[in-house]
């Protein structure tokens, strides 16, 4: 019995080591294109500065680490629903989102703008776009700070991705795309957005609507993962991973102040 008891017990600790040695951190990821932040290369793969990010994170805290692609709209829902463990997906920290899920401290920041046609006047303020169209992604700080600033305006148009906004701009079905900047302005340096289109400037900032930066998103009791994930943030910009993961991609600090 006791030999028994013992091949029992030690069979026991076995598997629960097997499963902690396997269990993964789930990052969730928009399903679509967000170049420079995250995209699939020709393999499939997942690649790009947030990802690399994700990568370092991941080895700073010594986890093994995945990525499950959710809808945008279903990445809060997909979080609450224990889908995936962290929103690693260019999520503004708002007010807002914090009344439903936790955030990480954050690990870039980017201003909103407007994109438009290049024979549409300059400007991104309410009278500048007054009679337009504005494109804008479902469930974005953008669409709350159009609610906010243009709905009196403009009119406004949603959609599933951003590139399926892209695609209406240049074929002339809408005046404008609003959203966050770095996205925008890669659009603008590939050929399809190069011959159509142009910056028209960034919103005047509301930190209230647009939120204080990009961070990863959690379950509001994990507190542990979050202290976790904020030291590892903070180790690597410290250690000059994190600017040397950034020169890969971008010009300038993305950081921001």
């Amino acid at each position: 019995m006791k030999k028994l008891l013992s091949i029992l017990l030690t069979s026991a600790a076995l598997a629960a080591s097997s499963v902690s040695a396997s269990a993964e951190l789930r990052f969730g990821v928009m399903n679509e294109p967000y170049p420079p932040f995250f995209t699939k290369d020709a393999s499939g793969k997942w690649v790009g500065w947030e990802i690399d990010l994700m990568n370092a994170v991941c080895e700073e805290m010594k986890e093994q680490c995945s990525i499950v692609d959710i809808a945008w709209d279903g990445l809060i829902p997909g979080l609450q629903a224990k889908k995936i463990d962290v929103i690693w997906s260019s999520m503004s920290i708002t007010e807002e989102r914090k009344k439903t899920i936790a955030f990480t401290d954050k690990y870039y920041n980017t201003p909103s703008k407007l994109i438009g046609a290049k024979d549409g006047i300059m400007g991104a303020g309410p009278n500048d776009v007054a009679g337009k169209i504005i494109g804008i992604q479902v469930s974005t700080i953008q669409s709350d700070y159009y609610a906010k600033y243009f709905k009196d305006k403009a009119e406004e148009k949603t959609y599933a991705t951003l590139d399926e906004a892209f695609q209406d701009l240049a074929a002339g079905r809408i005046d404008y795309v609003f959203g966050d900047a770095m996205p925008l302005e890669e659009f603008l340096k590939s050929s399809y957005g190069e011959s159509c289109c142009e910056d028209k400037g960034n919103v005047a900032d509301d930190p209230a609507v647009l939120g204080s930066g990009i961070g990863g998103g959690l379950r509001q009791d994990d507190t542990e993962l979050q202290a976790k994930l904020n030291a590892a943030i903070a180790a690597v910009r410290a250690s000059g991973k994190y600017k040397e993961i950034s020169d890969k991609y971008f010009t300038f600090d993305p950081y921001g102040e």
